[in-house]
């Protein structure tokens, strides 16, 4: 088989931050290492210097040029100013495939995409929601007007791409059955990802890594930290590395209830250098679709102990003594005692990286996602690379 067309591939999505960015980022090297053209458009009003970092270090790969515009969280009037804004960027890039990643960028891909349709612009949709809109309740009148959305948007939608079990399953259920081509493509992490980290000689017992946000649990971290202690008589050493909103509001809890000296907060940083300070990893989310975290924890090495929600049971295994009952700080404060009084428990408990590497690899993940792209922009080279690999 001869060499595909380049693509020229649009990301879309709103907040430079977490899982969606890390996603975006390993396509976004993937493919360019390939020969394809590729650009991102997000928000221009969040992330920091380590966001900035981060697109430093992708900067490189991305032909189409990185393209940054006011993007609010929340629906409001602005929206239309920002579609028109965005759809004649989008335009100008003449791109082959638009991919759209969480609510907004999925609004924003397949919107401008059917723009350019109407215009015979022939161009790729696609939308991968990475938990976002499907974390609304059905019972609520916001969830219903969400869901209701996505099911809307499927008549403007060539593919989904749901990133693990759990996220296609709560579609189905939340939203209904797709009405477009769909396809489970894993999150994965690269070759780099799978070394082991070792923990440094003034390490703390635990670390809370990730988006300092309710919804990911920080403060379920903070009230199992202090259970724990009273399990062990004794007290304990922990990090919470990340920002959010509510970083003064958990710096407050922890003051109040005494913590201050013996949980310390810092900044977001790279994985690697957080993944130093500690063994044991905590990820005590209420909600999730695939974190990366758990993926990059496991690949490290590390211990990793996380709530039962999203595609994490996918990844632990179903059965695993490390997941707890979300939202359980008393469920949570066990498992964490367990890890420091119960010999031989990570051993027993953690899936051998090899395992986690057959499935969730960055490589998998971005061959998987460049052939679907290429069915839905030439049918007839997709079913080539089908039948090749």
């Amino acid at each position: 088989m001869g060499k595909q067309k380049p693509l020229r591939i649009l990301h879309c999505f709103r907040s430079p931050v977490g899982g969606i960015f890390r996603h975006v980022r390993d396509l976004v090297e993937e493919h360019a290492k390939e020969g394809h053209d590729i650009g991102i458009l997000c928000d221009s009003s969040t992330g920091g210097e380590h966001e900035d970092n981060l697109f430093d270090d992708i900067r490189p790969y991305l032909s189409l040029g990185l393209t940054r515009v006011p993007i609010r969280r929340s629906v409001s009037p602005s929206d239309i100013a920002t579609m028109w804004d965005t759809y004649k960027k989008i335009k100008s890039l003449r791109p082959d495939v638009l991919h759209g990643h969480g609510a907004k960028g999925g609004v924003l891909a397949r919107l401008a995409g059917s723009a350019l349709r109407v215009n015979r612009y022939r161009v790729a949709r696609l939308y991968t929601a990475h938990g976002g809109s499907l974390h609304y309740s059905r019972s609520s009148l916001s969830g219903q007007f969400v869901l209701r959305m996505e099911r809307l948007q499927e008549y403007f939608t060539d593919a989904l791409v749901f990133i693990c079990e759990y996220e296609r399953d709560t579609y189905m259920r939340k939203v209904g059955r797709p009405r477009t081509k769909t396809r489970l493509i894993y999150n994965g992490i690269g070759e780099r990802d799978f070394e082991p980290i070792p923990t440094r000689s003034d390490a703390v017992h635990f670390i809370y890594v990730g988006m300092l946000r309710d919804l990911k649990g920080p403060d379920l971290f903070v009230d199992a930290f202090a259970k724990t202690e009273r399990l062990l008589g004794r007290p304990l050493s922990a990090l919470m590395i990340g920002d959010g909103p509510d970083r003064d509001r958990y710096r407050e809890m922890m003051v109040e209830r005494g913590l201050g000296k013996r949980i310390g907060m810092l900044p977001a940083m790279r994985v690697h250098e957080a993944f130093s300070m500690a063994q044991n990893l905590v990820v005590p989310s209420r909600a999730e679709a695939m974190p990366y975290i758990v993926l990059e924890g496991l690949g490290a090495g590390k211990t990793v102990i996380a709530s039962r929600v999203g595609g994490i049971p996918e990844v632990l295994g179903a059965d695993s003594a490390a997941l707890v009952e979300p939202g359980n700080a008393d469920d949570l404060a066990r498992v964490m005692a367990e890890t420091l009084t119960m010999p031989g428990w990570h051993g027993r408990t953690m899936p051998k990286p090899e395992a986690v590497k057959a499935v969730f690899s960055s490589a998998v993940m971005a061959r998987d996602v460049l052939k679907l792209y290429h069915e839905l922009v030439d049918p007839a080279a997709g079913q080539a690379m089908s039948a090749a690999s």
